[in-house]
């Protein structure tokens, strides 16, 4: 595809990423789907083309919104969309020779370490900006206490304790459904490009997502400030929460590895997926099993000798 070409495919693509997220104006249940998909056509953009592809894609997006809304609304999208969705297509599509001449992708784990640190990096900008974890907490309540107030027709009995409650958690909660997207549109992105052989690189093995050092060290010095009251539970809480994503992850790594020991892998992928799909508890399961992973090494357990798995 000539440089032109591959031009126009971006910016089309960060066309199609600034209209979906301009569906959030529409305030409707139903827009929230076309805004969940704003990063689909940024990612199709910089998987199949490359990361200039996926920067320009994010750019054109960033000018629709300053066009059409204002420069706060540009630049949320730009924070929320455009530069996470160019540093992970960035990092996704680094390599390097192996001494036998393949190529050795950047890892999976890796990749989802990056985009935790993204969702921490987040609500540390939340804190500076609110004026640390009181300022951002105390915020949220008063911002939860008047959504409650709007959409009851009668007082809501403990207002305020249910206020201060979800207030203690929605960082948390914000940043692990934020990461979730991502991989949600990052994985369809690549999927479909697969499916059409446009893809740049090959599509990673989920089973060979291993999580660094960092993220567990990290998942214990959050709970560690738990046991702390005020600012360090905040802190810590929030940190734990967005860190399931990272560790159901690994969990789905360890899942998918033992039912290659099944007679019939897919079927029983499917219907974990299913269930839990319905229900949610299982991707708690899961988490914890990502949790064991990460100090007791499932995966090298799990694979056959002299076998290993490159993510």
């Amino acid at each position: 595809m000539s440089r032109l070409a591959s031009s126009a495919v971006a910016i089309a693509c960060g066309v199609a990423g600034g209209c979906l997220y301009l569906a959030v104006f529409l305030g409707t249940p139903g827009a929230l789907i076309l805004v969940y998909l704003t990063q689909l056509p940024l990612f199709i953009a910089g998987l199949s083309l490359g990361t200039g592809a996926a920067t320009l894609a994010g750019l054109t997006g960033t000018l629709i919104l300053l066009t059409v809304s204002d420069l706060l609304g540009a630049a949320i999208f730009a924070v929320l969309n455009a530069v996470p969705v160019v540093l992970l297509v960035r990092y996704a599509l680094l390599a390097r020779h192996r001494s036998d001449g393949t190529l050795a992708w950047y890892p999976l784990g890796e990749l989802t370490a990056w985009l935790t640190a993204l969702a921490l990096a987040g609500i540390a900008v939340a804190l500076l900006l609110l004026g640390g974890p009181h300022g951002l907490r105390s915020a949220l309540q008063i911002g939860v206490g008047e959504v409650l107030d709007r959409l009851s027709q009668r007082p809501v009995p403990n207002r305020d304790q249910v206020a201060e409650s979800l207030a203690m958690v929605i960082p948390g909660i914000v940043a692990a459904s934020w990461m979730i997207m991502a991989v949600a549109n990052g994985a369809l992105a690549q999927g479909v490009l697969a499916r059409f052989g446009a893809n740049w690189r090959p599509s990673p093995d989920i089973a060979g997502l291993g999580l660094p050092l960092w993220v567990p060290v990290a998942l214990g010095l959050a709970a560690a400030a738990t046991v702390f009251g005020g600012a360090p539970r905040f802190v810590g809480i929030n940190t734990m929460i967005t860190l399931s994503v990272p560790f159901c992850l690994a969990g789905l790594a360890v899942l998918h590895l033992a039912a290659r020991r099944l007679s019939h892998p897919a079927m029983a992928l499917v219907s974990f997926y299913v269930l839990a799909g319905l229900f949610a508890w299982p991707f708690l399961v899961v988490a914890v099993l990502g949790l064991l992973e990460s100090g007791l090494g499932l995966r090298r357990r799990l694979l056959p000798q002299g076998v290993s798995i490159d993510g």
